[in-house]
């Protein structure tokens, strides 16, 4: 045995082989190894993407040891599994996250720096993947996460991009779309599964042909057939062994090259069929304003939900499972709308391939499947064209005519004579151009709905499907989002990780209701003198960001004002901006008003069609343009818009963070996820009462949190009795200002037009009540600025906030789905032994 062997042999504790040591000079040595043998580079001609990927593939080599161990637990003891269907899994950089789950940042650190290198280099190397876009994305980032971390047996599915949605660039101050190349230099952390690919089917028609017992039986006659393959990331539990899948789908061309055309010297032709069917997984939303856009938007839907369920269907078989018992190997979660076509699938799939009686494949269809909601505007409720559907799905269209079929005649005998409610409730919207209304399909083949917030849920009952809850009130629970602590503060915040690790211990980052013990100390004044520098120097920290990203100079010392989330109308960043005319005005006027200094920091994409949301990127950036080179508020406020916000750049702004603004129309946000992760890292709440907005209030104290606003029941109110935003306009002298100084060219070089699509829409129509908030919420502001000017009392409202904030962790989450929707309890994994993993070879299959 070499040196090597035997050192790893003594360091390697209960690890199983040496590529699963967690000792420094165990992964200092893989590193320099896989940069050689691995990557071929030598050391002096690697670059830090070389030296990341070096780090990452040793660091994988461990993940790897609890990702098999996980497999064997699960397949010896035929678990019930939780498989989260989602369109988007933004899961964020890997390499930070997996070093603390596993525990060795620390050796990892001091391994590198030993190489004459700096770990932060290396983390900040790692492209992020570009797998999601905002909220819905993150919270099924954050319940692997969490699922992982409470060892539940889960699967995450979903869609291998090839591209994000875009990446976001800025001239001249608007959103310019370029192509996300996230996987240029590969994906490190993901293992291609080729054995078990699947087919699906698209297009074509339907026939229908006589059993031997006279009955019909549909077969499928697909126009096309596409390839699923498969891509599996490990997601792996802190300090724990539990490693599930997160298991991706690209797709592919059954048959990718054609020579029959090539040699007619069709060589266009001869790879068209594997250019149209890889564009199915090419790109994160596509723009879906045209008829194309909309078809690949299905077909992407389609694709992945297909995919999962073969795949489900695979599993269940190998471990011996019989088919109609389905539903209790696999509890299945719908991340809204967007996987609900796996209602009509997984009939079809039982029904068509396992020849189940339609009954019975209802019934284990239905309490096989769960549905989640996250939007309260019916106009975000996915509806697809009845006559793409039929082009597209024959055979699925046939099947949800036929559940639409049993399920109104069953509702015509209930509500006997209400020909409205049973209009509402069809899963096909005949008025207009005929849609099959997906929320429908999905409450009608689940056995359990949820919202995400309690007053989300709330209005779900009271509105957006008051009908489904008055006909099965007992479908419908609360599940109020929550973020992982692993991530957003951990990971995020490593100085506020030390400073509450030295003052509690570490139990919190698994339990964060343990964040209470911090409240003695908000009036410690040693421990807020700590707390305020950590701030402090994540300031600076942004700060330095700031300018490498946008040459943007600002002052750490003044407040730190962020909003970064989506772009759209309901989340009012123009609200915001708004305001900052306000204050820029007064500040020009009159000489004695001396406010707090403000850093307003922005960051958010918006959907490359939606004009609206790109006008208010433009009016931001014009602001800060004109604010930003004014002498005569210098040092007063600055403005500045982030590019292409993402999770690494969450990783620096949310620890910054000041005052997190949360102000959407009350009655139009679902939950929220970035008011979350604000308030766990000390950040206060300016928002109104919407989404868990609330629920933060109740937590931290109404005295803790800065409220303005209509509610809910008055923004309605507002709107039903006939909103003038002009009236706002007229008799709000302030707001008059900004809007008349907006409209004059002041902050477009001159030009009255460029905001005239913005300023027209909010005095004919501002459909979010923009004008109606404006002065509470300015009103609002003045008192932020001047509870900030007591430093100490402002510290200790935010060590407050953050030592209140364990309600939000998707920890309790993931643990109230479990027991309320899933039924299912944890299944702890015993790392396997090298003598058991080489045993594994010896058994006959």
């Amino acid at each position: 045995m070499g040196a090597r062997s035997k050192n790893r042999a003594s360091t390697a504790k209960s690890d199983s082989s040496e590529h699963a040591a967690l000792d420094k000079e165990s992964i200092k040595q893989d590193f320099v190894d896989n940069l050689f043998y691995v990557l071929g580079k030598f050391p002096s001609f690697a670059t830090d993407q070389d030296r990341y990927q070096a780090l990452s593939h040793a660091v994988r080599d461990r993940l790897l040891q609890r990702w098999v161990s996980t497999a064997a637990t699960y397949s010896e003891n035929a678990t019930r599994t939780v498989a989260y269907l989602s369109a988007e899994f933004l899961l964020g950089p890997h390499l930070a996250n997996n070093l603390i789950n596993l525990g060795i940042y620390e050796a990892t650190e001091q391994a590198i720096k030993e190489l004459g290198l700096d770990l932060a280099d290396l983390i900040d190397a790692e492209v992020e993947p570009g797998l999601g876009n905002g909220g819905l994305g993150r919270l099924a980032a954050c319940f692997l996460d969490s699922l992982a971390t409470a060892q539940i047996p889960a699967y995450g599915y979903g869609i291998r991009y090839e591209h994000g949605i875009f990446e976001q660039q800025l001239k001249d101050g608007w959103q310019t779309e370029k192509t996300d190349k996230w996987l240029r230099f590969t994906n490190t952390w993901e293992l291609p599964r080729p054995e078990w690919t699947v087919e699906v089917q698209l297009g074509g028609h339907v026939e229908h042909v006589k059993n031997s017992d006279g009955s019909l039986r549909a077969h499928w006659v697909a126009e096309h057939t596409v390839l699923g393959i498969p891509y599996d990331t490990p997601i792996l539990g802190y300090r724990n062994n539990t490693a599930n899948p997160l298991r991706l789908w690209r797709a592919e061309a059954r048959e990718p090259f054609d020579f029959s055309q090539f040699n007619h010297g069709d060589y266009e032709g001869s790879v068209a069929q594997q250019v149209e069917t890889e564009t199915i997984t090419k790109v994160l939303y596509p723009n879906d304003d045209s008829v194309q856009g909309k078809e690949l938007r299905l077909k992407q839907q389609y694709f992945f939900v297909s995919c999962s369920l073969q795949d489900m269907i695979r599993i269940t078989r190998r471990h011996g499972i019989p088919i109609e018992r389905f539903n209790e190997k696999f509890t299945i979660q719908m991340n809204d709308t967007h996987p609900a076509i796996a209602v009509a699938e997984l009939m079809r799939l039982f029904i068509d391939q396992e020849n189940l009686p339609w009954d019975q494949a209802w019934e284990v269809t239905r309490k096989s499947l769960a549905y989640t909601n996250h939007t309260l505007m019916p106009e975000a409720l996915e509806r697809w064209p009845l006559a793409l559907f039929a082009r597209l799905l024959p055979r699925h269209l046939e099947i949800i005519y036929e559940i639409n079929a049993h399920f109104l005649n069953d509702m015509r005998v209930r509500f006997l004579g209400d020909d409205a409610i049973i209009r509402r409730l069809s899963l096909i919207d005949e008025s207009g151009e005929r849609s099959i209304r997906m929320a429908n399909l999905a409450c009608v083949g689940s056995h359990s709905i949820n919202g995400v917030a309690a007053l989300h849920t709330e209005l779900l009952k009271r509105d957006v499907l008051h009908d489904f809850h008055a006909i099965w009130p007992e479908k419908f629970s609360n599940k109020t989002n929550g973020v992982t602590p692993r991530r957003w503060i951990a990971v995020a915040n490593p100085r506020q990780t030390k400073l509450v690790n030295s003052a509690i211990g570490e139990d919190w980052i698994t339990n964060l209701d343990a964040l209470r013990k911090l409240e003695p100390f908000a009036n410690d004044a040693g421990f807020c003198a700590d707390w305020a520098e950590v701030k402090q120097a994540n300031k600076r920290q942004l700060a330095a960001y700031l300018r490498q990203k946008t040459d943007i100079e600002i002052d750490p010392e003044s407040m730190f004002d962020v909003q970064v989330k989506r772009i759209h109308e309901y989340k009012r960043q123009h609200l915001n901006i708004l305001q900052v005319i306000a204050l820029y005005i007064r500040l020009r006027n009159d000489a004695h008003f001396d406010p707090t200094p403000r850093t307003f920091i922005f960051g958010g994409k918006a959907a490359p069609g939606y004009h609206i949301a790109k006008l208010i990127i433009k009016l931001i950036n014009s602001v800060a343009e004109v604010v930003n080179r004014d002498p005569a508020v210098r040092g007063r406020i600055r403005i500045a818009y982030l590019p292409n916000f993402n999770v690494k750049m969450g990783h620096h702004v949310y620890p910054a963070a000041e005052l997190s603004e949360q102000i959407s129309t009350a009655g139009k946000e679902a939950s929220g996820t970035g008011n979350m992760k604000f308030q766990m890292n000390g950040a206060l709440t300016i928002g109104t009462l919407d989404g868990a907005n609330i629920e933060i209030r109740e937590e931290v104290g109404a005295e803790n949190f800065f409220l303005f606003g209509l509610t809910a029941e008055e923004v309605e109110n507002v709107q039903r009795n006939g909103y003038r935003p002009y009236d706002y306009y007229q008799n709000t002298p302030e707001l008059r200002e900004v809007i008349d100084l907006i409209r004059s060219g002041f902050f477009s070089r001159g030009d009255p037009d460029v905001f005239h699509p913005l300023i027209d829409n909010l005095l004919r129509h501002d459909p979010y009540l923009v004008l109606a908030d404006f002065a509470a919420y300015a009103e609002c502001q003045n008192r932020v600025g001047l509870a900030y000017q007591d430093r100490k009392n402002w510290t200790r409202m935010a060590i407050l906030n953050a030592a209140r904030s364990g309600k939000f962790s998707s920890d309790r989450t993931i643990a109230d789905y479990c027991r309320e929707i899933w039924q299912i309890a944890p299944v702890p994994v015993k790392l396997m032994q090298k003598e058991q993993i080489e045993a594994g070879f010896l058994v006959k299959r």
